[in-house]
């Protein structure tokens, strides 16, 4: 059972805590942000903040991921933001916060994101066998999301009582329970660069093989140096189109759940006038509906994953397109939660046949330069959103949110075509 590997369990929960505590800080800021400046392209402006050092810490954070204790460097991450949201909460009670402090915050916790997400990743990768992937990941997507269903539940109700500082000091909070943890996650210093035999899970038998790996691959000889480990994972990706493509898909995903924030606010402020409580509601529609869509993406990744994947992605798409159309709150929390599901299956059949498919000792860098991607696309599209959403209409930014999941369902398509391709070794750099 999944639930008896101790180490997963601690790894869940702190999951769901840290997510918890992150899905309020970005509901906060985002209520703070268009309360106090009444413009959407600031509130675009901190989800760039956030999503900004995804551009350049990646590269280093993947090299650094493969080379340390991912244990040990997830819980000095989680000190760390916390330390720096504490110090924004203590500024915030005080009322002396600013808005370049608040954004100086997002932009470091934006950092430290940048590492933990990709490290916790890989983390996951040497706690589960190749066999549990799909069902590990449709747990973790169900932490996340359960703590963001919670955090949306709550947000309006805590933001109106406590402010932002309240907001700020749960989040803090949540990273120190979260790196206790993690701490008690495992004993001991494993290096991620230890002899495949020696890992955690242990090597895979050929019939313990994911269903839906869609590569099978050879790890390259060792690098050194930093430069030399990064490319050494570029000439990784290059040689795996079928990995790319899923990478890309995700990308896509992501980069349309972060940057949708940017304009959800709006909506529920301007179109259907409901505030902070049905922004709430809102997002805790989402996160409902990806708990739901993560306990049904194991069965559903049984048979044809990929007609699942691009089906889910077509409903994203088109869904989107119609959102701003949705008139009243209980139609757009309907549409949100079967947006959440929709999302969670992709997220769910994408990571399960990255982490099957990809080597534990290249993951890091693997993560790391799907996360670059995806913050490129979700810079640009923040930025558009918002400036669509302030000088042209809502209708139009969202429809471009749908044109962003068509674009998704392309690498969708593209990964199922290479999928039935011939398995390519990887050559040394």
């Amino acid at each position: 059972m999944l639930f008896s590997n101790k180490g997963f369990t601690c790894y869940f929960t702190g999951i769901f805590i840290s997510l918890f505590g992150t899905g309020m800080n970005f509901a906060g800021v985002s209520l703070y942000v268009l309360g106090k400046t009444h413009s959407t392209v600031q509130v675009s402006f901190t989800v760039i903040l956030l999503t900004l050092p995804r551009l350049v810490v990646p590269p280093f954070g993947g090299v650094l991921t493969d080379r340390v204790d991912r244990r040990y460097l997830s819980i000095a991450l989680d000190l760390v933001r916390a330390a720096i949201v504490f110090t924004a909460a203590a500024l915030a009670w005080r009322r002396e916060l600013e808005l370049w402090q608040l954004y100086l915050m997002v932009l470091l916790v934006g950092a430290g994101f940048a590492i933990y997400w990709s490290s916790s990743l890989a983390l996951l990768q040497e706690l589960i066998p190749v066999k549990q992937l799909v069902s590990a990941n449709s747990a973790v997507l169900i932490a996340v999301q359960a703590g963001m269903l919670l955090a949306g539940a709550l947000v309006g109700f805590i933001y109106e009582r406590a402010g932002l500082a309240g907001i700020l000091a749960i989040d803090g909070a949540t990273y120190v329970l979260s790196a206790g943890l993690f701490y008690l996650l495992r004993h001991g210093y494993l290096s991620p660069q230890r002899p495949t035999t020696e890992s955690c899970a242990g090597p895979p038998a050929e019939s313990e093989r994911a269903p839906i790996s869609i590569l099978e691959t050879m790890e390259p000889y060792p690098a050194r140096g930093v430069l030399r480990d990064i490319e050494e994972g570029l000439h990784y990706l290059r040689t795996q189109p079928a990995v790319l493509a899923l990478g890309l898909t995700y990308a896509c995903m992501m980069a349309g759940v972060i940057s949708a924030n940017v304009i959800v606010v709006a909506l529920a402020s301007d179109l259907l006038h409901v505030g902070a409580r049905g922004y709430g509601f809102i997002e805790a529609g989402w996160a409902l509906g990806a708990v739901a869509g993560g306990f049904a993406a194991a069965k559903l990744s049984r048979r044809r994953p990929f007609t699942v994947m691009i089906a889910s992605l077509f409903v994203l798409a088109c869904g989107h397109a119609l959102f701003p159309y949705a008139g009243f709150l209980v139609a757009a929390v309907v549409l949100n939660a079967l947006f959440g599901a929709c999302r969670a299956i992709v997220a769910v059949l994408t990571q399960s046949s990255i982490l099957a498919a990809v080597p534990s000792r290249l993951m890091g860098r693997t993560q790391s330069a799907f996360a670059v991607m995806a913050t490129v696309l979700q810079v640009v599209m923040s930025l558009l959103l918002g400036w669509l959403a302030q000088h042209s209409s809502l209708q139009i930014a969202f429809l471009m949110l749908g044109l962003l999941y068509a674009a998704a369902i392309v690498a969708a398509m593209r990964a199922r075509d290479l999928s039935t391709a011939p398995a390519k070794q990887v050559p040394a750099v």
